[in-house]
């Protein structure tokens, strides 16, 4: 096994945890907080925007089953890479587009892959995630991990999670678990 970890941030992040946890390879997904300024942010801090951290998934992988750039292409079909400090009507700083890298050879993958999606214009205006090093990963409060998995009758799970996961099975069914 070649265990890597790297921290994604795209929007809410009970989307990226219930897209996450579903892979074949994926060890292990925890909802937080990255890339501000705040030590041990609570929900309402990061959401009142006085921290600079963003919502994140810390995504625990075995890169030999699941590649870093397949991470990362899964990332970037289930947000909105184009916006800055929002994702649909979800508005605020810590809805922004970022990758916090744990290696090099993450960074260098997530600029390859930033770089392959702009050429082939995948999107219709430039990609503005921002690509840093980890500094530091905040773990959520334990109300929101595994949020989809046990309301997944709460009406925002129902509006915008479950349409995620239909897509998921669509698009992406050889790597589920």
């Amino acid at each position: 096994m070649k265990q890597e970890t790297i921290v994604l941030g795209g929007g809410c992040f009970w989307c990226l945890e219930a897209i996450y946890v579903r892979l074949q390879g994926v060890l292990a997904v925890h909802s937080g907080y990255a890339g501000g300024n705040t030590a041990n942010p609570s929900y309402e801090e990061v959401s009142a925007w006085t921290t600079g951290h963003v919502e994140v998934i810390e995504v625990t992988f075995d890169a030999e089953v699941i590649t870093c750039e397949q991470i990362l292409e899964i990332f970037f079909a289930f947000h909105d890479p184009m916006t800055r400090d929002r994702q649909g009507n979800d508005v605020g700083t810590q809805y922004r587009s970022a990758i916090f890298f744990t290696t090099p050879e993450q960074k260098t993958t997530a600029e390859k892959v930033i770089a392959n999606l702009e050429e082939q214009h995948i999107f219709a205006q430039p990609i503005v995630t921002e690509v840093r090093p980890l500094e530091m990963f905040y773990p959520a409060e334990s109300y929101h991990e595994r949020y989809f998995d046990r309301n997944p009758d709460q009406a925002y799970c129902q509006a915008i999670i479950s349409p995620k996961i239909s897509k998921l099975r669509a698009k992406y069914s050889g790597l589920l678990k």
